[in-house]
């Protein structure tokens, strides 16, 4: 049995989320009405980063545009979207040639969504798979027919289907094993767990998944009651098998999961551990209120779970967490900021060293410094870091035929500077760069 997932859907309509793919009507943030499910929020950014934030498993975005200009504006939103939520993004809409294929794929997101209810988008999958691969490429349905007679285009060259109605679920399985999403205006919840129960449903999307008010956390244990299997976080181990300390708690040590920095150490009791793990944000419990509390309740600064270890003990927890903001109350990175005790060396660490370079070039771009060589290249402009860039990857070329390596590390480093003064220009970031290396 598979896992299955919730995915809220955004349509945007002249830069803004629209209520449905045929109702472009758009209510004001202080005019919602809290009955209406359709109901969504002017800021599509925002909106994105509320249905990661509480607990949505992906996110479809389809662009409704129709001029060429609305969906550049469109793919800009996407690339704003991309960068606020930590859940994959799969998008599409107006997509008429290949380039609106790599635009879409360059916002971050992990498909391309391809209407096949457009004989233009039929004719354009073939091209864009075996360029970009077709585990890139998705296709959105509108009725059983389409998908009985593309079969073999679908089946060749896309990794996801999205149906926008709910069909004859059962006789889709017989056609096709490629996972699909079903995007249904339904807010019947019977009806949702039907759809969910399907063995070729990978995820659940529409009217009810993108609902503000809907706690996904609580939608999926409703799921689990059914027996239906739901993306989350379950643990390999009962709460009862940890050694715990003389007050009942287990201690937890909190890493940063990408520089692996100790943030802080907390305890949880088996409330806290569950909760924690129901619903993904790290919960612990306060030894001196004696409470639980999540982090990041009064400040914002959520610790999103990213993995949860035990110790060779098992008396003592590793949780690597996604940090929003500060960790530390006094508004420090890490409780961990007050040296005591130590030799004289050099901290460096290696993994944070593009970065560390990167936020002092942006710091030269935001308050020039008089002399300086990096403001030098933001005054003048893109055609002297793009003259710089080649000059510096020429140097590399150069080098490279000399056998002592210590020249081409020089130059390298000289690309690879220029190269974060280029990514500055043009509103890239360090994260951007691993992200999509991650992806390759």
């Amino acid at each position: 049995m598979s896992y299955k997932r919730l995915i809220p859907c955004i349509f945007i309509a002249g830069g803004k989320a629209v209520k449905w793919f045929n109702d472009k009507s758009v209510l004001q943030d202080d005019v919602i009405a809290l009955d209406d499910p359709t109901v969504v929020s002017e800021d599509v950014i925002a909106l994105a980063k509320e249905y990661s934030d509480n607990g949505a498993d992906e996110l479809l975005v389809f662009d409704l545009s129709s001029t060429d200009q609305d969906h550049d504006e469109s793919i800009e939103l996407m690339k704003k979207i991309n960068r606020v939520i930590r859940i994959p993004m799969v998008a599409g809409g107006n997509v008429k040639r290949q380039e609106d294929v790599k635009k879409i794929l360059y916002t971050g997101a992990k498909r391309a969504m391809l209407n096949f209810s457009k004989p233009d988008s039929q004719k354009l999958i073939e091209s864009v798979a075996k360029r970009f691969g077709k585990e890139k490429i998705a296709v959105s349905l509108n009725d059983f027919d389409a998908l009985f007679k593309q079969q073999h285009l679908i089946q060749t060259y896309s990794s996801q289907i999205v149906f926008m109605h709910r069909l004859d679920l059962n006789s889709v399985v017989n056609i096709t094993d490629i996972p699909c999403v079903v995007v249904t205006d339904t807010l019947e919840k019977e009806e949702l767990f039907k759809i969910l129960e399907c063995p070729g449903v990978k995820g659940l999307s529409g009217m009810y998944v993108s609902q503000r008010e809907i706690n996904c956390a609580d939608f999926k244990e409703e799921c689990s009651q059914k027996g239906i299997r739901m993306t989350s976080f379950e643990s390999l181990m009962d709460f009862s098998e940890f050694k715990l300390n003389s007050d009942g708690l287990l201690p937890v040590v909190t890493q940063h999961y990408k520089t692996s920095e100790v943030l802080m150490v907390a305890y949880m009791n088996q409330e806290a551990f569950e909760k924690t793990v129901k619903t993904g944000r790290m919960t612990y419990f306060s030894r001196s209120r004696q409470s639980l509390w999540t982090k990041g309740e009064t400040s914002g600064h959520f610790q999103y779970v990213k993995s949860l270890t035990i110790d060779c003990d098992k008396d003592t927890l590793l949780a690597k967490v996604d940090q929003v903001g500060a960790a530390c109350h006094t508004g420090n990175p890490t409780c961990f900021f007050q040296p005591i005790v130590g030799d004289q060396y050099e901290e460096i660490n290696t993994q944070q060293v593009f970065e560390s370079v990167y936020h002092t070039i942006m710091d030269r771009k935001e308050y020039p410094k008089e002399g300086s060589y990096t403001n030098y290249l933001f005054e003048k402009g893109i055609d002297k870091i793009l003259k710089k860039v080649g000059e510096e990857a020429a140097e590399i070329i150069i080098a490279a035929k000399n056998p002592n390596p210590e020249e081409l590390k020089y130059e390298m480093c000289d690309f690879l500077y220029h190269m974060m003064v280029l990514m500055a220009e043009r509103g890239i970031t360090c994260d951007d760069i691993m992200e999509e290396m991650a992806k390759r």
